[in-house]
């Protein structure tokens, strides 16, 4: 495949990914179920590259150690880094949206899974964490305390350790006249923020030569692993049926894959140079 021409403008300068999606980004490609920690001293090298300061990277994984998300231990001199059970859940997760579930919804049965919740202001914090986990399970907000997601989704997950079992209401449901599922769809979800999300992937990287000015492949794989990552835990997965058919996530996916598949073995040489791993 053909990735772009010879007369593209320079892409726009794009805004930095944190520290911490680029860690998980290289997390999830490096570490998980490999059965193997990672020096720390490694990750500031690779992170060096990206022009990710020492500091910050310690910062960032000392955050993820807070969370759970890594295990940090030393072995003489070193200290090493180890994914917990919850990080490894997360990066599954991340790894079967950006491999399984794909860009574009094109079994939709017409059914929806319905959130309903309602918390007193004292738990506002808590209902702030629940918007997300909701936005990151794909659902769109469809009026006050109302929430929707195309299909049956299991969301057992999304109220882990928030402790609300007592005020939400999950139902399965179809539109029914006079709403229409287009209705549903231009109500609950933002369209064309969504589609200027994928213009601005695609301006980045359906070029003759993405990022000409990064060090090496292990860059730029981080990169667009990190920028994918983020387009696809933002995107609900609507139904094809109700999106325009010029639909940019159907480009922005194969593009996508065709850099993965370009910066994937020479990125792992570079990464083979520079990662000091050790066995638990």
């Amino acid at each position: 495949m053909t990735i772009g021409g010879e007369d593209e403008p320079a892409a726009p300068a794009v805004p930095p990914a944190r520290p911490q999606s680029l860690i998980f980004s290289f997390l999830g490609i490096y570490a998980l179920d490999r059965g193997t920690a990672i020096s720390s001293g490694s990750v500031i090298e690779v992170f060096a590259r990206l022009g990710v300061s020492e500091e910050a990277v310690r910062s960032t994984l000392a955050r993820m150690v807070k969370r759970d998300l890594v295990t940090r231990y030393r072995v003489g001199r070193r200290a090493y880094l180890e994914l917990t059970p919850h990080a490894v859940a997360v990066l599954r997760d991340g790894r079967r949206r950006i491999w399984e579930t794909g860009a574009v919804n094109r079994d939709w049965d017409g059914t929806w899974t319905v959130v309903g919740f309602s918390l007193p202001d004292s738990r506002r914090s808590t209902r702030h964490d629940l918007r997300s986990r909701l936005v990151w399970a794909g659902f769109g907000p469809l009026q006050s305390g109302m929430w929707i997601a195309p299909g049956v989704k299991d969301v057992t997950g999304v109220f882990d350790s928030l402790d609300v079992d007592d005020h939400v209401t999950v139902l399965t449901a179809r539109a029914f006249k006079p709403t229409e599922a287009a209705d549903l769809v231009a109500k609950a979800f933002d369209i064309e923020q969504i589609a200027r999300r994928y213009r601005a992937f695609l301006t980045r990287w359906d070029v003759t030569r993405p990022l000409p000015d990064a060090p090496d492949d292990l860059v730029r794989q981080l990169l667009l692993h990190t920028d994918w990552l983020q387009l696809v835990r933002r995107d609900p997965h609507l139904p094809a049926e109700h999106l325009p058919a010029d639909w940019p996530a159907i480009r922005a996916e194969q593009v996508f894959h065709a850099r993965a598949e370009e910066y994937e073995r020479p990125a792992l040489q570079v990464a083979g140079e520079l990662l000091e791993g050790l066995t638990p």
